[in-house]
């Protein structure tokens, strides 16, 4: 199906760069918030990274002004009926994604795609709160969503290859470098990262490094661009372990699990960039 029309549900961080990654490539998007204050912080977001492309010459002033003037912003789930695409990027709590999805299977079309940009959560899961399971895909975009190529579209149990299909040949139109894979814990790309970058927190303590010396070392002797204390920095160390803990409530593995400095970082709100201070000072 040609997707023309999308709808993005929660405009915070990730939303946000959907919404612009889906204004940028020509579409017009409907952005849901629950609140008119939340909803308008997110168009100052994507405003604010349009104005840096601008400043760097990659969009013109008139560019950035047409690409806003698709953005429509609500409070109403309903203004979302005749989307051919949503996505939905709300808090990772499994029932308010459920919640979210029996509500967008109800008032949305038959055909249209309803994806999750979940990043531990099950698909599948999230896919049995639907009347139409087949229509349901990941979609998890990486951060700063207009910025970082990839997205996983994941095939949930009952996903058709047609939602699948449709869902991918969106993202590499609006620039993007899709890959599939089907629904399991952590993905591609986390089930990977999550556990190595715990058992990179866990030497700091153990081995007596600090995280300047440690993304020094995985920088220049491991080819990283960007060290693991300022990736979880940049990540947000409460959806870091949030997702940790997800994936180590699936596996049992050991190495899933948060480490302990993590979670009382937590604890304190000290959550990298977003808080102003994580491992390093922003």
């Amino acid at each position: 199906m040609e997707i023309r029309k999308v709808g993005v549900v929660g405009l915070g961080t990730m939303g946000a760069g959907i919404a612009q990654i889906s204004v940028e490539s020509g579409l017009e998007t409907i952005g849901r918030e629950v609140a008119p204050e939340l909803g308008e912080r997110g168009r100052a977001t994507i405003e604010r990274y349009l104005a840096r492309g601008v400043e760097k010459g990659r969009l013109s002033e008139g560019d950035r002004d047409t690409a806003l003037g698709r953005l429509t912003l609500t409070t109403d789930l309903a203004d979302l009926a005749d989307c051919d695409l949503v996505i939905e990027a709300a808090l990772e709590e499994l029932e308010l994604k459920r919640e979210i999805f029996a509500e967008l299977d109800r008032i949305t079309r038959p055909d249209a795609i309803l994806a999750t940009n979940t990043s531990a959560l099950s698909v599948s899961e999230i896919a049995e709160a639907t009347e139409r399971p087949q229509r349901v895909v990941g979609m998890h975009f990486f951060n700063p969503a207009p910025v970082l190529p990839l997205v996983e579209i994941v095939r949930g149990r009952e996903s058709s290859e047609e939602a699948v299909d449709a869902a991918y040949a969106w993202a590499e139109r609006a620039g993007k470098q899709p890959v599939r894979c089907n629904d399991t814990p952590g993905f591609i790309v986390n089930r990977i990262l999550i556990p190595l970058l715990n058992d990179c927190v866990r030497v700091l303590d153990e081995a007596g490094v600090e995280p300047e010396a440690m993304d020094k070392a995985m920088t220049n002797g491991a080819g990283w661009p960007l060290g693991p204390c300022a990736l979880i920095d940049l990540i947000g160390i409460d959806v870091h372990v949030y997702a940790s803990a997800a994936l180590h409530g699936k596996l049992g593995e050991e190495r899933m699990a948060p480490p302990e400095r993590l979670v009382r970082m937590q604890q304190e709100g000290t959550l990298g960039r977003k808080s102003g201070r994580g491992f390093y000072e922003y």
